[in-house]
């Protein structure tokens, strides 16, 4: 058990949901996984996507910026427009939601929460990444907008008996919703209304005393902003977010890899020089995807090469700069290309695993982009050892799949 404890970590909510009949209509991705174009190409001929409201600029003219007012104000009118016509529906009785994700024969079960805002803001709901403000604000306003929360907050936890138990229970009956989504993934939910379930989750939540951010940085702390400017009390729907809380032993993160502008006026071979200072460089017949730990791919001129670093970070090592992002910011994006702010530097861009190798030797390739990184995915152990020492991970570390769907819950403020 943590020695951190909060009352009031996590609780049930009345949440806002499609009818059944309706939900693979409304279901729809994350609002950060799509650009405006390929959501009005996802959303056409369906006007119950939820991305009427998540990104809402698909319904107003294409020149439009989808941070001006007129966005949030058509967000708001959007969501709702479901809830006067039926699409969405309020759960009389606050509940929690069992939320189920399968992805290629994979499964993750977690639950669907409020979670505290003061709890986040202690740090009990701890974080491992920095947000930026502009983010933040196009949250706030949506929310605002809205007037709720729509966009889940992907948290994790580890592993806890009691929330199996009543996990495994709920399950043993057929989901209220079955969904699988255009890219495969199986999204299956459970309303949890019973008391007694309630209450064993409630205490068992409380009993841990600590939850991780996955991944929903800026959702969370525009949760946080927008319980500020409402200057919401503990019993207030404001003082709590959308979340989802999966255990750690079920999550999957993929690497999140990196490609480079230019070589820091060196050729190749230079480069590989000076790259060879604190790697071994091996040239593979086939593609340098890492297998281990402080163990890097790099596609550079049609060629992979295997770089293992020479000096390995022992593992009582500061937790953030043992991270392989770490290691190839200071071992070569720093010292040899001149890269150092990640969030704001042009030369260097990010690519989810998701997308594979293939995607950094098509970007390589195409002549305007001069390598590619590929890197072994951060552990769980990573970001819970990052999280818990109050650190920050360098920008683009974690890539978890599969996503969350938007629609399926959404956490009301009024």
């Amino acid at each position: 058990m943590s020695e951190s404890r909060f009352p009031g970590l996590v609780r049930p909510f009345c949440g806002l949901r499609p009818v059944p009949e309706k939900a693979a209509l409304v279901a729809a991705p994350p609002y950060d996984v799509l650009n405006s174009e390929e959501a009005r190409e996802r959303a056409a001929g369906n006007p119950l996507s939820f991305l009427h409201v998540s990104k809402a600029e698909i319904d107003l003219p294409p020149e439009t910026d989808p941070y001006d007012d007129v966005v949030y104000a058509q967000a708001g009118k959007a969501f709702r427009a479901m809830v006067a016509d039926g699409i969405l529906i309020r759960d009389e009785t606050p509940c929690y939601y069992v939320y189920r994700l399968t992805m290629e024969g994979r499964t993750q079960t977690g639950v669907v929460v409020g979670a505290s805002v003061s709890a986040y803001d202690q740090n009990i709901i701890r974080k491992h990444e920095l947000t930026r403000p502009a983010k933040e604000d196009d949250r706030v306003r949506q929310i605002e907008a809205v007037a709720a929360q729509t966009g889940p907050v992907f948290l994790t936890h580890r592993p806890l008996d009691a929330v199996t138990r009543v996990v495994d229970d709920v399950t043993s009956d057929p989901a209220l919703y079955d969904i699988t989504a255009d890219d495969g993934v199986r999204h299956e939910l459970w309303v949890v209304g019973d008391q007694g379930r309630i209450a064993e989750l409630t205490d068992a939540f409380e009993e841990e005393g600590v939850l991780y951010i996955a991944d929903g940085h800026h959702r969370s702390a525009a949760a946080s902003r927008v319980a500020a400017g409402m200057s919401a009390g503990p019993d207030d729907a404001a003082s709590a977010f959308l979340a989802v809380a999966f255990p750690t032993d079920q999550m999957r993160i993929l690497d999140y890899n990196r490609i480079v502008r230019d070589l820091g006026g060196m050729d190749a071979p230079a480069f590989l020089d000076r790259i060879g200072e604190a790697f071994s460089v091996e040239t593979v017949s086939g593609r340098a995807q890492p297998t281990r730990a402080q163990e890097l791919g790099l596609y550079l001129r049609g060629k992979w090469y295997r770089l293992r670093v020479r000096e390995a970070m022992p593992p009582e090592s500061d937790p953030v700069a043992r991270l392989d992002v770490s290691l190839l910011t200071d071992r070569i994006l720093s010292p040899l290309l001149g890269i150092e702010d990640l969030r704001r530097d042009a030369r260097i861009d990010f690519v989810g695993g998701i997308r594979g190798l293939g995607e950094l030797e098509r970007l390589v390739d195409s002549g305007d982009w001069a390598a590619a990184f590929a890197l072994y995915p951060t552990s769980i152990d990573d970001l819970l050892a990052v999280a818990d020492a109050g650190s920050i991970m360098p920008p683009k570390s974690t890539w978890f799949e599969p996503k969350l769907a938007d629609g399926l819950v959404s956490y009301p403020l009024d």
